[in-house]
């Protein structure tokens, strides 16, 4: 290596050294003069936190619920995974209120199981509700019930869902966080999120008049109307063939409504009992499914 070799080596060292040195002082500058300070509260918290990333609290992960948290944007009782100590714990050491937030649970709006609602196909491929309703809608006579393949038990992280005998998903309210995947994951949007104080629920999304609903299922609603003929003025209203309960005036609800419908469509969910149909709703003893139509 001849002595013009060295020079270029040694001015590219010094070049690519000048230049390094030159970055390196202009990332410094940048990180003081674009440092934003992170709480380190916000660690201590997100450990307190389920990390279950849920988004039931309406964030989109625990990290950002815990954030909101130090910025008294949100509440920890809002943390619908976490047991109440745990919220009363995080609240304590954050100087704040817990917050109060009434428990919401995962609804299905269908009775329709196999025992009493017809299938009117045979279904022969993935075992999976999203892929049945592929086909036509899926094979049930009802094309608004619930196929009972079990995807929203499949998808539910604190296994709230489970399947009865019947193919229907029962949710436990216990276990239920509102995380609203099986909302998501229904391909008839069976399911919805509602208050625990919602304790009028129309058990049916059918849309057909008399004769063809309760052809397809037993228990569908027959917009026969004595529900809102026995309830407080505008408490339940028939829209496309419908009983539709109004929980602006949820204060006014009481199981009178239930009394005298004839299929049992509409319950009271009764905190301990579950389900309850009226005085006058048919009784269901059959236990096997229904032979396909």
């Amino acid at each position: 290596m001849d002595s013009s070799d060295i020079l270029h080596v040694t001015l590219a060292i010094l070049f690519m050294g000048g230049l390094g040195v030159l970055l390196s002082g202009a990332l410094a500058i940048a990180n003081r003069k674009l440092w934003i300070f992170e709480d380190p509260r916000i660690d201590e918290v997100e450990e307190m936190l389920p990390n279950t990333n849920c988004g039931a609290c309406g964030a989109a992960g625990c990290r950002p619920f815990a954030e909101a948290l130090i910025g008294g944007d949100m509440e920890p009782a809002q943390c619908t995974v976490n047991p109440h100590e745990t919220a009363v714990d995080i609240a304590e050491f954050l100087g704040v209120d817990a917050g109060e937030v009434e428990k919401r649970v995962a609804r299905l709006a269908c009775a329709g199981g196999s025992h009493v609602a017809r299938t009117r196909a045979h279904y022969d491929g993935l075992p999976s509700c999203r892929a049945a309703a592929l086909v036509s809608g899926g094979p049930k006579g009802c094309s608004w019930g619930c196929l009972g393949l079990g995807d929203c038990a499949d998808v539910c992280d604190f296994d709230a869902i489970t399947m009865n005998h019947h193919s229907l998903p029962v949710v436990d309210p216990e276990l239920c966080t509102a995380c609203e995947d099986c909302v998501e994951v229904c391909p008839k949007e069976l399911f919805s999120i509602q208050p625990i104080s919602h304790r009028l629920w129309v058990n049916c999304r059918n849309l057909l008049d008399e004769d063809e609903a309760e052809a397809d299922c037993e228990l569908a609603c027959t917009a026969c109307e004595r529900c809102a003929k026995d309830s407080p003025e505008g408490l339940i209203e028939i829209r496309d063939n419908l009983a539709m309960v109004d929980y602006a005036k949820n204060t006014l609800a009481s199981p009178v409504a239930t009394e005298r419908c004839p299929t049992g469509a509409i319950v009271w969910l009764d905190e301990t009992q579950g389900p309850v149909k009226g005085a006058k709703a048919k009784r269901i003893i059959r236990n096997e499914a229904l032979p396909l139509a």
